[in-house]
């Protein structure tokens, strides 16, 4: 790394460090398919209709998709940032309740393979908005890849998104098991989708903390469960968030107190509270 981009991503870090806490939320899964990406635009809207600066960032970057689930059409994206083309700010979009969108450099398969310049240039684009969020989300891509990783490691709080199916939840274990064992994570926050009931969701919980409490060392928060709903599907054929376009539904009812609940955490005080936290650790597990 040359002298200069050690200077960069420094100057970067202390920047950010002067800005406020910001709540950092890693929204992932086992496997697709179970509405991961929906959970993170609909929290996401959800959080910023209670007041709070809310930025969502793609991190699924071979397949990017919370631009299309939002109807939006970037014409730059994460790689124009890192390549130095364009800053954090000319890429983002404004989405509904006017949450702001980091859109995925599909061009990007792995955080592994940024050079170093690329680094410094993710936190310098970083260092520039800190001071404009409340909660950034991270929306993964599902599974175990090695950005999925960097991600989770990261962020302050993993939601893990199941649903009532067998690969779910096995898959969801696995992802658990490898970030608990292999890089030391200790709590994960559970979020049960598409669930027939309230008391279904929970027990797609209590499923997955008997496997954990007997074989991992790890801590299970339940934050809530999103019925299955019409509406939902609706929404997504809409190219909307279901909270804004059909806010009286079951599930959009769902994610508002789920927001609710979450705006309640406690957010970490200190070098854990910024989002450089977020940023140089992300960037320490790939050099």
């Amino acid at each position: 790394m040359l002298l200069s981009e050690k200077y960069d991503q420094a100057e970067g870090l202390r920047r950010m460090s002067k800005a406020n806490p910001v709540r950092v939320l890693a929204v992932t899964s086992g496997k697709g398919g179970v509405g991961k990406t929906n959970i993170s635009v609909n929290l996401a809207v959800s959080l910023a209709q209670i007041g709070r600066r809310v930025m969502v960032m793609d991190a699924d970057l071979g397949l990017a998709n919370l631009d299309i689930m939002l109807g939006l059409h970037p014409q730059y994206n994460l790689s124009h940032v890192l390549n130095g083309q364009r800053t954090l700010e000319e890429i983002l979009l404004t989405g509904p309740a006017g949450i702001r969108v980091v859109p995925a450099a599909s061009g990007v398969q792995n955080m592994a393979e940024l050079e170093p310049a690329q680094h410094a240039g993710l936190i310098r684009a970083f260092s520039e908005l800190s001071h404009t969020m409340d909660v950034l989300i991270i929306d993964t891509a599902a599974g175990i890849s090695d950005s999925v990783i960097s991600f989770s490691k990261a962020a302050q709080e993993v939601l893990v998104v199941v649903c009532d199916e067998p690969a779910s939840l096995t898959d969801a274990y696995a992802l658990i098991k490898l970030l608990s064992r292999e890089h030391d994570l200790f709590r994960f926050r559970i979020v049960a989708n598409m669930a027939g009931s309230a008391q279904e969701g929970r027990e797609l919980f209590k499923k997955l903390t008997r496997v954990t409490d007997k074989f991992l060392d790890v801590m299970l928060d339940f934050v809530g469960v999103v019925p299955y709903d019409e509406y939902l599907r609706k929404s997504v054929r809409k190219q909307r968030a279901v909270v804004e376009a059909f806010p009286r539904s079951k599930a959009s009812i769902a994610f508002k107190e789920m927001a609710v609940r979450i705006d309640n955490w406690p957010v970490p005080r200190g070098a854990g509270g910024h989002v450089e936290f977020f940023v140089e650790r992300l960037i320490e597990g790939q050099l």
